[in-house]
């Protein structure tokens, strides 16, 4: 059930060896074969010396089956799991700071607790939001925000978990 030619966007997570280097290595994998990465989270597990990167990605099926295949043969790479849309949760965070003087900050704060984010610091011109959920979610607040001005945007990669009791760990 291959797509072949059309890319699509794939989720891995990726557990590895927490060694220096490692993140290098994956990431000029994918650059080698000139894939841009879209996303990427790097983060400890729930196992001591392992780390977790979730990566997203454009490509087609084919093309995603051989960068695989070629992170299964570096050391450090413990195992990968391709995340389904349907069996998994996905989020992301994203720190706002948007213009906001006198006459626009209850407008702000109104389109802020629509979208369950918060305001995590305030100034007289402006106000920083902190809102987690999925890319397409944030993408609306950003919409949503823009009018007012934007003036900066820090945002985590996306980080991401199979639904259900079984885990991309080695433990039970």
């Amino acid at each position: 059930m291959s797509s072949q030619g059309s890319p699509r966007t794939h989720t891995l997570s990726v557990l590895v060896e927490d060694k220096p280097g490692v993140l290098a290595r994956v990431a000029s994998l994918f650059a080698r074969r000139g894939y841009n990465i879209q996303s990427l989270a790097v983060g400890a597990t729930e196992q001591k010396n392992l780390s977790r990167m979730t990566i997203v990605v454009d490509v087609e099926e084919s093309p995603l089956e051989q960068i695989t295949k070629q992170l299964n043969k570096l050391i450090n790479v413990i195992k990968i799991v391709e995340q389904d849309d349907n069996n998994s949760v996905a989020r992301e965070l994203a720190l706002i700071k948007v213009r906001a003087g006198a006459s626009t900050r209850s407008q702000v704060i109104e389109a802020v607790n629509l979208f369950r984010a918060k305001v995590v610091d305030v100034s007289s011109e402006s106000l920083t939001v902190e809102a987690t959920g999925t890319p397409e979610k944030l993408e609306a607040l950003l919409q949503i925000l823009e009018p007012y001005g934007i003036r900066e945007i820090a945002q985590s990669g996306v980080v991401s978990l199979s639904r259900g009791p079984r885990g991309i760990g080695t433990s039970k």
